[in-house]
């Protein structure tokens, strides 16, 4: 498949020791359009929008700005927890503002499941349809995601 030469840079970008140590596309081989598509088909399949995904993410990280490093509680069920580090991290597709170094830990009190994001990666959700690619240590399936947001 022959990639656009945005495409191109962006799949360079994400390559190990780039942005990230270990790279943005784990071991995944797929062209980046089709990691994108998939995602998008599954994010469609399930009613919502990668926006709306994010917004839900962001309604998270929030909260748990507020516990300053601490857990704190989250609606009825979640616990949540934001670690900041210095410096930004650049988007591989690049013509964003850079993202903050910042995890985002949540813990499901109903059956203990936990899921992490990191601002950079909520950044791509929502701005690109990005989840990373299978087999990243950041990979986020959007179904799973949606599913632990409460939004399917």
């Amino acid at each position: 498949m022959k990639l656009s030469p945005q495409m191109q840079l962006a799949t360079e970008r994400m390559a190990p020791g780039v942005i990230t140590r270990d790279g943005l596309l784990g071991s995944d081989t797929r062209p980046l359009p089709e990691i994108l598509d998939a995602d998008n088909a599954a994010v469609l399949s399930l009613g919502l929008t990668h926006a709306a995904i994010a917004a839900r993410m962001a309604a998270f990280t929030e909260a748990a700005a507020t516990g300053f490093g601490d857990p704190v509680p989250f609606e009825d069920n979640y616990l949540v927890r934001l670690d900041e580090y210095p410096g930004p991290m650049a988007c591989p597709f690049g013509g964003c503002s850079a993202q903050r170094k910042s995890v985002t830990t949540v813990h499901r009190l109903s059956d203990g499941r936990e899921m992490r994001w990191s601002a950079l990666g909520r950044h791509m959700i929502a701005a690109h349809g990005f989840y990373q690619g299978l087999g990243s240590e950041w990979r986020l399936d959007p179904a799973a995601l949606a599913r632990f947001l409460g939004l399917a």
